[in-house]
């Protein structure tokens, strides 16, 4: 991580002095004063130095990250989790790296460990300027591989839990390759995750060569042993996918996004942005069939919330807004399924067309 000359004292005083002096209607600078007052709080508590230095680590190490994501942030991407193992000649391997070329083909930039194996194979596959590496200091198995070694897109952390922050939080879909302790630690993170509604929705597909049952056996571990002791819900294996090929991986990927595009809670209201108005049969429809999501009210398809004026980008789509139950996030899921098979519905004729034959 780069390091920069410290600030001289005055330097910081004026620093502070100007976010003191700044507009109060400015969240950012709402959220900065907040954050410094932290800070000074820190300096009056009994706080050990060990503490502290978990704290300035952990705040670097997102400020960084968060600036070398940023140029980028229109970009939709996609994180690659899999073995630091898993050789080039190895089926998965192959997987990974034509999964990766196809969602770059399409538009899509990949996030990895940035090690060798699964994470390797995928920024070979998407290429340098499509990749980014989120690597851990370990004491092996986890430096950078070629590829994206000295590369700006690459960002070294201490903390797991920062590095797992980043591929969440930067990406529009998961994909999971077979791999270790490390690979099911991140899956089960994401599910736990995606299943608590921590985590906006998005696809998580697990990817196995032709062949392989890795994915297979653990479907069926996840099935005779939480589901069939009531751990988890039916609805909840619906969270993920698997799949034996690059072309229904990136298919399942695109499908979710057919038609939803993004969630926002305001207030008890859960607004959905879609990217194509409903039809009244439509609406009708999710209605019967997901009554159930409804704390009270019933399903509304609006514009933009004031309260979502603050996302220039998304202030014309429209939305489907209903007050949201939040008892099973699985089953909102279930919904965006059924959004995206939706036919997009067909624009009336113009006064000026003619509707004969």
């Amino acid at each position: 991580m780069p390091s920069r000359p410290s600030l001289t004292n005055q330097e910081l005083i004026e620093q502070i002095q100007a976010m003191l002096d700044g507009s109060e209607e400015d969240p950012q600078q709402a959220f900065l004063k907040e954050m410094l007052t932290g800070i000074l709080k820190l300096h009056h508590s009994q706080v050990d130095t060990l503490d502290l230095k978990i704290l300035n680590r952990t705040l670097k190490e997102l400020r960084y990250a968060f600036k070398v994501f940023h140029p980028y942030r229109h970009r939709p991407k996609v994180s690659l989790f899999g073995s630091a193992r898993t050789q080039p000649d190895d089926l998965n391997y192959q997987l990974a790296y034509r999964f990766a070329r196809l969602l770059a083909r399409r538009g899509y930039m990949v996030i990895t460990g940035g090690a060798d194996g699964i994470m390797r194979a995928g920024q070979e596959g998407a290429g340098r300027e499509n990749s980014f590496g989120v690597n851990i200091m370990l004491p092996f198995e986890q430096g950078p591989n070629a590829i994206i070694a000295d590369d700006p897109k690459l960002i070294t952390f201490k903390y797991f839990f920062t590095r797992k922050l980043l591929f969440v939080k930067e990406s529009d879909a998961i994909a999971l390759f077979p791999g270790g302790f490390g690979t099911h630690d991140e899956g089960f993170e994401v599910l736990t995750l995606a299943q608590t509604g921590k985590n906006d929705p998005r696809p998580i597909v697990c990817l196995q060569a032709p062949g392989c049952d890795y994915w297979d056996h653990w479907r069926e571990f996840i099935t005779d042993q939480l589901l069939s002791r009531r751990l988890i819900n039916e609805e909840d294996l619906g969270l993920f996918k698997i799949c034996d090929s690059e072309e229904a991986a990136v298919e399942e990927i695109e499908t979710f996004y057919r038609n939803y595009h993004s969630i926002r809670f305001v207030d008890q209201h859960l607004v959905m942005r879609i990217k194509h108005p409903l039809s009244n049969e439509q609406l009708a429809s999710l209605s019967r069939e997901f009554a159930d999501l409804l704390e009270e009210g019933s399903f509304e398809q609006r514009g933009a919330l004031r309260e979502e004026l603050d996302e220039p980008d998304v202030k014309d789509l429209p939305r489907l807004v209903f007050v949201f139950n939040r008892r099973s996030a699985a089953r909102l899921r279930q919904l965006i399924d059924r959004l995206n098979a939706f036919s997009a519905p067909v624009p009336a004729p113009s006064s000026t067309q003619s509707t004969a034959a």
